[in-house]
C-alpha cells in the first residue's frame, strides 16, 4: 500500500506522534473495508431522511476509536455511528472519526469511499487524514506545515482561469428536507455555470480530489461536521481558499451549527467565479 511519505510523522511538527497513529489506523481501517466490502453486510437505516450505516462502519469505527483511545485517553472522541469517547473532563483536545465516508456508494457496489479522522484542539482543526482504501492512497495535513499525499508534498497547481468552466464538487447535509429551495436554488445555479457537478457522496473524497488540483472548486451547503475539519485543512494546506457562501471568512471550528457550515472552496484563481455563481443562485 502507498503511504503518505517514508514516515507519516515526517513534516508533522508538534504532531508527528498523533500523524503516525491517525495515519496506521486509517489505513488498517481501510484494509478491514476492502477485505469485507465485496461480501455480505448488514445494512440499517438511520434519520429520517433515508440515510444509511452498514456492519462495514460500525467495525471501522470500532477498530478506529479504540486506537485513538489507547494512545490518547485523556482526548474526547467524535464518532460518526456514535462510538466515540467522552476524554478526560475539560479535554481540549477533540478527535473526529468518519470510518466511512460514502456508506451510500458501498451499499450499491460503487467503489468510491475513504477513512477520515480530524484532530481539534479547542476545536480549531490541526490535523487531518484521508485514506482511499481503494486506490490505497493517504492524505494527510497539519496546521502550518502543508498537506502530503503518495507523492509528497501537494500545491495545488496555480494556473490561468480557463476558458472551460469549472469541474465542482457537491454536498449538503443529511438532514435537509427533500427540496430544500436553498439547496435547489444553489445547485442549479452551479449546474449552470460548471462544465460537471460532482456528488459523489464522500465528501472528504471530493476534498481530496480539490486538493490534488484533479477538480476546480467545492461547494457545501450545510454540511456535516464530522468530516469537514479534515476536508477544509487538507485543502488550505495545499493552497485552496475557502470562503463563507457569502464571501466572507468560513471558520471550521467544530461545535457550530450547520448553518454555519456553508462553504465555496477552489483555487484563487476559481474562487471569484464560484462566489459569483453562489451570490446569483442564492434565494434572497
Amino acid at each position: 500500500m502507498d503511504g503518505t511519505t517514508a514516515d507519516p510523522g515526517d513534516g508533522a511538527g508538534a504532531y508527528a506522534e498523533e500523524c503516525r497513529v491517525a495515519v496506521r489506523a486509517a489505513e488498517d481501517a481501510g484494509a478491514l473495508l476492502r477485505a469485507r466490502v465485496q461480501g455480505a453486510f448488514r445494512v440499517d437505516t438511520k434519520g429520517a431522511h433515508g440515510d444509511v450505516v452498514t456492519e462495514l462502519d460500525l467495525l471501522a469505527e470500532e477498530l478506529l476509536t479504540r486506537r485513538l483511545a489507547e494512545r490518547f485517553p485523556a482526548d474526547r472522541i467524535l464518532a460518526e455511528e456514535g462510538g466515540g469517547r467522552p476524554g478526560a473532563p475539560g479535554a481540549r483536545r477533540t478527535w473526529l472519526v468518519d470510518p466511512l465516508d460514502g456508506s451510500n456508494n458501498v451499499v450499491i457496489g460503487l467503489p468510491a469511499y475513504v477513512v477520515g479522522i480530524a484532530l481539534c484542539v479547542d476545536d480549531e482543526p490541526v490535523l487531518g487524514v484521508v485514506h482511499d482504501p481503494v486506490a490505497g492512497r493517504t492524505w494527510r495535513a497539519v496546521h502550518g506545515a502543508g498537506a502530503y499525499g503518495p507523492a509528497g508534498r501537494l500545491r495545488t497547481p496555480r494556473r490561468p482561469a480557463a476558458a472551460a468552466r469549472p469541474v465542482i464538487g457537491w454536498t449538503q447535509g443529511h438532514g435537509l428536507a427533500p427540496g430544500d429551495p436553498v439547496a435547489k436554488a444553489l445547485k442549479d445555479g452551479l449546474e449552470s455555470g460548471a462544465r460537471r457537478v460532482l456528488q459523489l457522496w464522500a465528501p472528504l473524497l471530493t476534498w481530496s480530489l480539490l486538493a490534488c488540483g484533479l477538480i476546480d472548486g467545492f461547494v457545501g451547503y450545510r454540511a456535516e461536521e464530522i468530516d469537514l475539519p479534515a476536508g477544509v485543512l487538507l485543502a488550505t494546506e495545499a493552497g485552496v481558499e475557502v470562503r463563507a457562501l457569502d464571501g466572507g471568512p468560513f471558520v471550521p471550528r467544530i461545535g457550530r451549527p450547520d448553518t454555519d457550515r456553508g462553504y465555496v472552496a477552489a483555487r484563487p484563481e476559481v474562487l471569484p467565479y464560484l462566489l459569483g455563481l453562489v451570490a446569483g443562485a442564492a434565494p434572497g
